[in-house]
């Protein structure tokens, strides 16, 4: 084991914090840069964790950097893995290829199928012409999906068919999302408790770690737009031993075994979106081929040891599940956002308390849109805060969190207040 690693974390966001705060704790890492990187990841008076300003792969051959891990989707995609690779720099994160999972919907529809994955019946379609055959194939009001890269945001769960028509259209035109949105996939709309479960894979063997429940929905009691995720906490309790060992076998190492038998080895965080239907059934809804926002911040505080070493592991084709392990406590995370998110936002306006809110035993606060200005901190984004907590108990993790929040201020901030109720309630 390397000791005194340096890594790269790319991204801005509180996913990126969490990886920057959790791989600096790891006994193999001995720096940690984030490029851009937030007001939480920026160095005071110097310090093994920074930010950096530059193309990443001029960043890592500058500082001699041992491992990259990519956070966001987007440079995904466009192939920054694949630029890194070919540099002789160790990567956490997946080819363009194999990042198609995230990049296409309708891809992905088309790799489950392929592959045997059960998920749920769609329809694909690339012009408003076909839109009115398509939609007659559903006896309910379908979910409407833009094919491409939304930051979170492309997805409606129609209440009727004419709001999936005019999703649709809206998509199709390039109203809603542009160039992402035209193609798009009609899909039934499925009942039960959705799931999020994230594996490290490195290309042939994946370590699956604790299922999480994101709050996709703006407003309490799932109600308003869907947004990049307002909350997360884990274990989700809707996924016992039984379901988990399912999930494991049927979908992530069927779709790990998949991309390697198409040519595209998955090294990275292989995230699936699921429905756990009332007869405890796991569909596939989607794959992410990445962490999840909020969802990092929860898991990075229940896993113990070196992730550093984890990551690194993976990246270099030898992932060693033993060099983790996975805490019985619980973890919460509050995702506090600015006025009008995830519309016409509100930014620029201060924040206080968290250091206060940061003292609350079990917190951590991670920065997401957040920038400093002298001494002073504002807001700088929409989702600006996730609150974090650690408890030997779901609802010890719920109380801290939330004692947490009530101490933060700042003009017109936005959190839910029932992140959690699902698995609390009697």
């Amino acid at each position: 084991m390397s000791r005194g690693r340096k890594v790269l974390v790319v991204g801005s966001g509180g996913r990126e914090h969490a990886l920057a705060l959790r791989l600096l704790d790891s006994p193999s890492v001995g720096q940690v840069w984030v490029t851009p990187g937030n007001a939480g990841t920026e160095a005071h008076g110097g310090g093994a964790l920074s930010n950096l300003s530059g193309e990443p792969l001029a960043l890592a051959r500058a500082h001699g950097v041992e491992l990259v891990v990519i956070g966001p989707e987007a440079p995904l995609v466009s192939g920054l893995a694949d630029e890194l690779r070919r540099a002789g720099i160790a990567v956490y994160g997946p080819s363009a290829a194999a990042a198609r999972l995230e990049g296409s919907k309708a891809y992905m529809k088309q790799f489950a199928v392929r592959h045997g994955l059960r998920t749920a019946r769609h329809v694909t379609l690339s012009g408003e012409a076909e839109l009115d055959r398509a939609l007659a194939e559903f006896s309910s009001p379908p979910v409407v999906k833009a094919d491409g890269l939304c930051a979170g945001k492309g997805v409606v769960v129609a209440e009727s068919f004419d709001e999936a028509r005019a999703a649709a259209r809206e998509m199709l035109e390039g109203v809603a999302f542009g160039a992402a949105g035209q193609t798009v996939v009609l899909e039934e709309r499925l009942v039960g408790q959705e799931v999020s479960v994230h594996a490290v894979c490195d290309g042939a063997r994946a370590l699956v770690l604790p299922a999480a429940q994101d709050h996709k929905r703006i407003f309490d009691d799932d109600q308003g737009p869907n947004t990049g995720g307002m909350g997360a906490y884990a274990p989700a309790p809707v996924v016992g031993a039984a379901l988990g060992a399912k999930i494991e076998q049927e979908i992530v190492q069927r779709a790990v075994r998949g991309l390697a038998a198409d040519g595209t080895p998955f090294v990275g965080t292989l995230f699936a979106g699921l429905m756990v239907t009332p007869e405890g059934e796991p569909v596939l809804l989607e794959f992410n081929v990445r962490f999840g926002d909020p969802e990092t911040q929860v898991l990075m505080t229940l896993l113990d040891g070196d992730v550093g070493e984890l990551l690194y592991g993976a990246a270099t084709g030898r992932l060693d599940p033993s060099v983790v392990s996975v805490s019985s406590d619980h973890a919460l995370c509050v995702v506090m956002a600015a006025p009008g998110y995830p519309g016409k936002l509100t930014t620029g306006t201060a924040i206080t308390g968290l250091a206060a809110a940061a003292a609350v035993e079990g917190v951590q606060v991670h920065y997401a849109g957040v920038r400093r200005e002298g001494e002073a901190l504002l807001t700088a984004g929409g989702r600006v805060l996730g609150v974090t907590a650690r408890g030997a108990t779901l609802r010890e993790a719920h109380e801290r969190a939330y004692r947490a929040v009530s101490l933060i201020h700042f003009d017109g901030r936005r959190y839910r207040r029932d992140i959690g109720r699902r698995a609390l309630a009697p």
